[in-house]
């Protein structure tokens, strides 16, 4: 049984499937789809799409657990945000799903460009793809929370992304000074003022809190599985006989972010344990 679809205004849609359920994308122009193979024989289907107006490349693909994640690089902001739409536990009370965004500054550097992303060509579509370079794990405390509406001076496209996440979109103090910073000079742009600090003082791990009401301190990781993070060059000879450059592939490799963040209620993070 299906919980129903969840369209997105930049070009792909898709299922939202319980655990073993297949995810359905739909593809458009500039979309590429990687299945890669995971650690135990699992195959994910990963969907890349570039926009070359708007700078931007998304990805997505569907976890084992069957949380939705959707990374949005926005270049022209050198804004990330990363969605991840988590499936309620039944057995547990929980018979809806939340939607967390968190939003990180100048981490787009990490992946190609969107004019780049956008001339790729499948040659076999069918092929399962591995990376090539483990980036490691890196980790990200956050520490102020915001709407989203609040933050059209960050990237425009932030509203409609992060919607469902009204109350659990995520930034970090240190980066929003940076914004402040960056658009002090410019007194067309007005910086939101609707930020929450979680807590005033620090609330313990969720994985040590048998409380399900009780504020803590949350993990959440995203192995991000393959993405295209450089670009290769071969030479050859012009009809001259000059020796030029030219793009002759991509390369390749996955990362993982480790995110702490504060909730309010043990019950909005019972994968902590």
């Amino acid at each position: 049984m299906y919980l129903g679809f969840r369209k997105f205004r930049y070009g792909i849609t898709s299922r939202i499937p319980e655990e073993r359920d297949v995810i359905t994308v739909r593809l458009l122009a500039c979309t590429w789809v990687a299945l890669l193979t995971k650690r135990g024989g699992d195959v994910v289907e990963e969907t890349l799409y570039a926009n070359v107006t708007k700078d931007i490349v998304i990805l997505e693909f569907q976890r084992s657990d069957g949380t939705l994640v959707t990374q949005l690089s926005d270049f022209t902001n050198e804004v990330l945000v990363l969605r991840a739409l988590v499936l309620g536990e039944e057995e547990r009370g929980q018979n809806q799903y939340q939607v967390l965004c968190f939003i990180l500054a100048d981490q787009t550097s990490d992946l190609i460009p969107s004019e780049a992303i956008s001339k790729l060509r499948q040659k076999n579509p069918g092929a399962l793809r591995v990376p090539e370079e483990d980036r490691g794990k890196e980790a990200f405390d956050f520490n102020l929370q915001m709407s989203p509406s609040e933050g059209g001076m960050l990237s425009p496209l932030l509203e409609d992304f992060c919607s469902e996440a009204q109350h659990s979109t995520y930034l970090r103090e240190q980066d929003w000074i940076g914004w402040q910073e960056q658009r002090a000079h410019n007194e067309m742009l007005e910086m939101p003022t609707v930020l929450n600090h979680f807590l005033n003082e620090t609330p313990p791990r969720c994985d040590g809190v048998k409380d399900w009401s009780q504020p803590c301190v949350c993990h959440f990781y995203v192995q991000i599985p393959w993405y295209p993070c450089g670009l290769k060059y071969c030479q050859g000879k012009d009809s001259s006989g000059k020796v030029q450059s030219y793009r002759c592939g991509i390369r390749t490799c996955k990362r993982t972010y480790a995110f702490t963040y504060g909730v309010f209620q043990k019950q909005q993070c019972l994968w902590d344990e």
